[in-house]
Formats: structure tokens, sequence, C-alpha cells
């Protein structure tokens, strides 16, 4: 195997000496004119290759160094947090001008605790086991022949996302602690702050000999540049869409770039029967009003037609906000006591995103199932019960990317689940599955060790 460089490494320091590390992207000089498609392209495919460059350095770094960039990067995050806020703040009203929406509002917005959650979010990366170089299996053949399996970087990772500046951190942290290269798409919501948070990133990058082109944005050259970047084959080993369901579609009919789809979540709970009053009035208000605007925050609720919650459970909602779209069953069993209104199956097929909850009552669980099946997004579902043969025929029943059994949805979330943070996650089945943290930012390859072994 390659030994991986330190800061002292020859390679590495010739790098940095060569100034190639931190080279700001060369770009047409055209004044006020915008650009065009051929300049985008050409200023895009050079971002790319000088992350290729990059990522061949990161491949290589060992753990302390990346570990000191993850620090760096939070040292700075929190030493200028106020310019970050600055910038925040000019996004947050431009859209409000715009008539952005409550729940990407929610997202675009970053206050200091917000930061003090990114920055802690680094530094528990920094406490997790390098992925990079992992034996994932291993063996010595009857020939004698020596082999591994072991976990190696993708190599340049580009992400295209909207209205998320945290994202900003969080990939960026994830890629560079699995030894990647990434080139960010944040969207014109977010550019002044992902602006702002770029330069951060850069620039302690540098600060702790790291080349600044591990991270880079594409930002400036708007949808084109997105668009170039979905066809880059070659110069990007694989891009993550991360965002609504509009942007996600496009990204995966519109790349030529292998796609890791992070999917929406129209997020389920089934109430069976039972189920106590108290966790389920508990797990409800959490899931559905801890942070609405999450793709982990439940969308549907099914009752069980014997469960004796229900009241209590509506009451709750509705007093914490939650406008209720409720099928006949729901509206009759409530009997005016709680305002509601009717559900269609828009409502079941909808990620509100907001104080928003479809409720439907079912029989049985093998009725709970079916809905799941015919409207899940295929993200997460939960059940809450007191049955453990309910619980395990749940289990083996939903085919989601995350089944829980009496907790939040909520807690479907890299940092949650002990990863550190999440790239996104994922909804579909090949290379990954569920939050994305360090280990899916890793392909693998095969070592094969010989002592003059010859095929017969």
């Amino acid at each position: 195997m390659t030994e991986a460089l330190t800061p002292d490494s020859p390679v590495m320091t010739d790098a940095l000496a060569s100034g190639n590390a931190a080279q700001v992207p060369e770009t047409p000089e055209t004044g006020n004119a915008p650009l065009t498609p051929e300049q985008v392209e050409a200023a895009v495919h050079s971002i790319a290759d000088r992350s290729r460059q990059a990522a061949r350095h990161m491949a290589q770094a060992n753990r302390a160094w990346k570990d000191r960039a993850l620090h760096a990067i939070g040292a700075a995050l929190r030493e200028q947090q106020g310019s970050i806020l600055a910038a925040n703040a000019k996004d947050v009203e431009s859209g409000r001008n715009n008539g952005t929406s409550a729940a990407m509002l929610d997202r675009l917005t970053l206050t200091s605790a917000r930061i003090d959650g990114l920055v802690a979010a680094l530094v528990n990366l920094a406490g997790l086991p390098d992925p990079v170089g992992n034996v994932v299996r291993g063996q010595t053949l009857p020939n004698g022949l020596r082999l591994r399996q072991v976990n190696v970087p993708m190599g340049v990772v580009a992400a295209i996302y909207e209205a998320r500046p945290n994202v900003t951190v969080d990939i960026a942290g994830l890629a560079l602690k699995s030894g990647n290269a990434v080139i960010l798409r944040g969207g014109s919501a977010a550019a002044h702050t992902n602006a702002a948070l770029v330069t951060i990133l850069r620039d302690a990058l540098e600060s702790v000999g790291l080349p600044a082109d591990a991270v880079q944005s594409v930002d400036q050259f708007g949808r084109e540049g997105a668009n170039v970047l979905m066809r880059a084959r070659g110069r990007v080993d694989v891009l993550i869409p991360r965002g609504g369901r509009e942007l996600i579609q496009t990204v995966v009919n519109n790349s030529s770039v292998p796609v890791i789809e992070t999917g929406e979540g129209n997020v389920h709970i089934f109430i069976d029967e039972s189920a106590s009053e108290e966790m389920a009035v508990d797990i409800l208000l959490n899931a559905k009003t801890q942070r609405p605007s999450v793709c982990n925050t439940v969308e549907t609720l099914l009752v069980h037609s014997k469960s004796t919650v229900l009241p209590a459970v509506a009451t709750a909602l509705r007093s914490a906000g939650v406008t209720l779209h409720v099928d006949s069953r729901i509206q009759a069993a409530l009997s005016g006591s709680v305002d509601t209104v009717p559900a269609d199956d828009v409502d079941w097929a909808t990620e509100y995103m907001d104080l928003d909850l479809a409720v439907a009552m079912v029989d049985n669980l093998d009725e709970a199932v079916a809905h799941i099946r015919k409207w899940s997004t295929g993200h997460t579902e939960a059940i809450l019960t007191n049955n453990l043969a309910n619980a395990e025929k749940f289990i083996a029943d939903i085919d989601s990317a995350a089944v829980i059994v009496n907790a939040s949805t909520r807690f479907t979330d890299g940092g949650e689940l002990g990863l550190g943070a999440e790239v996104g996650i994922s909804t579909q089945k090949l290379h990954a599955r569920g939050p994305m943290g360090l280990t899916e930012l890793t392909t693998t390859k095969w070592i094969v060790q010989g002592e003059g072994q010859v095929r017969g």
C-alpha cells in the first residue's frame, strides 16, 4: 500500500510550494458580461481538475493530519461566527423578500447554536476512526496469494444542494476525513453564507498544510455551473444531490456522473393498539414539531382502530400548532373535539416539511404496512407498540432505509446514529442506504500479494 503522507512528506511539501494547492480558479475576464456556456464549462472543468489533484494528496494524508484540519475548521467557524451570521442574514432577508417558505427559511438560517452544532460535529468526526485503509475482508488462497479488500477514498465528491448552509460544512468535513476532495454547489438562496463558509474552509486547510483545493465551489457559475458539474464524468467520481424532490430528480435524470440518490422523506408512524398514551404523545410531538422542515420529520400518522390514544395525541398536536389532515374514520373518532381538515390522496403522498400531518385509521398491522408500501418514499418508518411480535413483523415487512421501534423518527440522522455527521440519507439500494457517513464516502480496492504465482 502507498504510505500515508505526513506534513513533512516531500510530495505534499512540493505540491504546496508550487502554489497549485490553493490556486484560485481562473475565469475569463469578461467584466460584467455573463460568461458564455463554453467559458463556464472550461472554468468548472478547471475546478474539477484541481480537485482531482487535491484528492490525490488527501488520499495519502494520515489521520492525524486530517483531524488537525477538522479542528482548524471548527476553530475558524467559532472565530468568524460574526461574519458568517452577517452573511447568512443577507440570505435570509433576501429569502423573505422573495417569498421563501417558512420551512425553507428555517433550513437556510444559521444561529450561534447551529454553528456550535457544526463545530461539535467536526470535533466528533475528528474522534472517529479513519475509514481509509480499513480491511473489509481478507484471506490467503490455497496457492499462497494473500488478499485484502480495503476501503479507499472515492476521489472527487460533488454535492448539489439548496438553501442548506450547514450541508457545506457537514459534507466538507466528511469528505476531508475520508480522504476526498469536494466540489460544492449550494444554490443562490444561500450564496452569501456559502461563500463565507467555503473561504473559511479553504483557509483552514491551508493553515495546516493541506491543499485548499480539496474544497471548492461552483456557485459563482449558477445553474449552468451545476449542469456542467453533472456532465463532468471522468473528472468527478460521484455526485450527491440533497434537497427537495425536484432538485433530486433533476440531478438523477440529467447527470452522467454516478449519483447517490438522497430521497425525500414521506415518513410514517404507526400506533398499534398496545402503544401507551404517554409514549405516543411524546414521540409524535418530537417527530412532528421539533424541526418540521427536515426530512426525518413524520408526515403521516396511522392509528390502529382499537387504540385509545388518538384523542390525547390529536389534542397535543393541535395545541402545538399542527394542522391535522384526516380521513373520515379519524374525523368520526374525534367527533369534532379537535379541529381537522379532510385528507385525500395528495396528503398521503405529501412531504409537508411544515406543521401539517396526514392521519389515517387502519384495522391492523397489515393495513398499516400496505399503506406505507403504497405511499412511502423509503426513508424512515416507525411503529409504537408494546407487542414484540408486532414490532418484529413491522421490521420484517417494511422496506425502508430506516425502521424504528418506539422512538422518534428524528433519530434517522448521521449525527444521532454515531456517524459524526451525514452527507445525506440515501433511499436507494446501491452502494449506500440510510444516513451516509465516512465509510459511505469510500469505495474499496483489492490488494493481491504473491511470491511469483502464475495462473494455470
